[in-house]
């Protein structure tokens, strides 16, 4: 069944046409709700009294907590039934708002009795539901049943047996002869079931609507999703974030300590040991020695700087602070092994927050790395842009190059690194690198609502 979003707005006989289209399922709904409102209420009732009967026990506390899980699964089916009536989706509330880190037996059973969803859907099913069913499937059954046969009457009424009593019509005919004299009984009759149906069948789009909607608010209150409810996901969501970037962050410090140690630290070391051999040499007066020693001493001290501006390229250049995020990428772009082709807009610079810039060059600059060292890339193409279109608004990534494919996450190495650091901004990276290529990489960040240029 699918679910159909708020319906279009529209005015006059076109509102009325339309009200007609979910007339089918509004009347299906409100007669299938009832049956589920009755069972639920039996299987409610019977089950949560029981539990409630046997409390002092220790038998009772899971009765209780089974009845909550039933409450919450004729909610489920109330909420899935709404999508008959053409309104708008009632969203699933969050179940585990609540959930602790410690997971024990007694804190698993009891965490719906702690939940308000599963209490409000207890008396959606136990009390609410089935009193408003009730309502609304007699006046749904009086409204199409009075629609339908009276609009018809006048071919099945012939049929129906009249008794000894003769028509009804005729007493009508009596009463008012000024309206209906020498009008037959059964033509009376025939022409007051047509007005009532008539009249019943017209106003049956705007009944049926209304009836529907008091089940959809009821539901949308008590089986909905709260406004806390996504206070309570925004805040497990930041707490991941805050988890992910810090996980992110030691990984990093541990990975630039380990190349520091084994890169440039062996290489000052070993420079140190050629310094002060060529301090003794020259002490003694061996000129042709210290010359080897000094020559040695400078292509250690080169190779020590040459590794230390690559360990640099994992600290944000000066440039990404004064000229902004486009024209560091840029650079960064233009600074790679092969030929990168940019399409950076430049709007970036005014809305994304120097925390989120300062990710996205180190992500950048570490695929760039990949594609030549691991791909065998020889071009690629950097994509940066801002997708307005969503809330909240998106910062897109994609570097896409001609290599020979097949990457994947793997724990503990580069890609799954740079996941975690877009993890800590909220965001997500995709790796599309099928083998033989080629690789598309797209980081997509959320970007904070900003007022007067800084993050709120």
């Amino acid at each position: 069944m699918t679910t159909s979003s708020t319906e279009p707005a529209a005015t006059g006989w076109a509102a009325y046409a339309q009200a007609w289209r979910y007339v089918p399922g509004r009347a299906v709904y409100l007669l299938v709700v009832f049956v589920l409102a009755i069972t639920g209420l039996s299987v409610l009732a019977a089950l949560f009294w029981t539990g409630v009967g046997l409390a002092l026990l220790i038998v009772g506390l899971p009765i209780i907590v089974l009845s909550l899980f039933v409450a919450r699964g004729f909610g489920a089916a109330d909420r899935y039934l709404l999508g008959m009536t053409g309104l708008p989706e009632v969203v699933e509330p969050e179940w585990n708002r609540d959930r602790e880190d410690s997971e024990g037996f007694w804190s698993t059973l009891t965490r719906p009795l702690r939940n308000g969803h599963y209490w409000t859907s207890l008396i959606h099913g136990m009390i609410v539901s089935p009193i408003v069913s009730i309502v609304t499937f007699a006046l749904t059954v009086a409204w199409l049943s009075i629609s339908v046969g009276g609009l018809t009457y006048w071919f099945w009424g012939a049929f129906v047996p009249r008794g000894d009593g003769g028509a009804w019509g005729q007493y009508v005919s009596a009463a008012v002869p000024w309206l209906f004299g020498g009008w037959s009984g059964w033509a009376v009759e025939v022409l007051l079931y047509l007005v009532a149906g008539a009249l019943f069948a017209v106003t049956l789009p705007w009944v049926m609507s209304g009836l529907a909607r008091v089940h959809h608010a009821l539901a949308r209150g008590l089986l909905g999703r709260w406004p806390s409810d996504d206070m309570a996901a925004e805040a497990r969501a930041e707490a991941l974030a805050r988890t992910a970037a810090v996980q992110a962050e030691g990984a990093g410090l541990r990975r630039l300590e380990r190349d520091i140690h084994d890169g440039p630290q062996q290489r000052l070391v070993r420079l140190q040991m050629d310094l002060a051999a060529l301090e003794r040499r020259a002490a003694a007066g061996d000129s042709d020695a210290a010359a080897d020693l000094a020559r040695d001493a400078r292509g250690h001290a080169k190779a020590a700087l040459d590794e230390l501006r690559a360990l640099s390229s994992g600290v944000a250049p000066p440039l990404l602070q004064d000229r902004g995020l486009s024209a560091a990428l840029a650079a960064v772009a233009g600074s790679a092994a092969v030929p990168v082709t940019v399409d950076i807009d430049p709007a970036i610079d005014a809305v994304v927050p120097q925390e989120i810039a300062r990710t996205v060059y180190f992500v950048v600059a570490e695929l760039l790395t990949n594609a030549v060292k691991h791909a065998d890339a020889s071009a690629a193409t950097l994509k940066v842009a801002i997708r307005g279109d969503s809330t909240p608004p998106m910062l897109d990534v994609w570097l896409v190059d001609n290599g020979r494919g097949g990457a994947h996450m793997t724990p503990g190495h580069g890609l799954e690194g740079l996941r975690d650091r877009i993890a800590g901004l909220r965001g997500v990276l995709i790796v599309q690198s099928p083998p033989g290529g080629p690789t598309s990489i797209g980081a997509h960040i959320p970007i904070p609502h900003t007022v007067g240029g800084t993050p709120r």
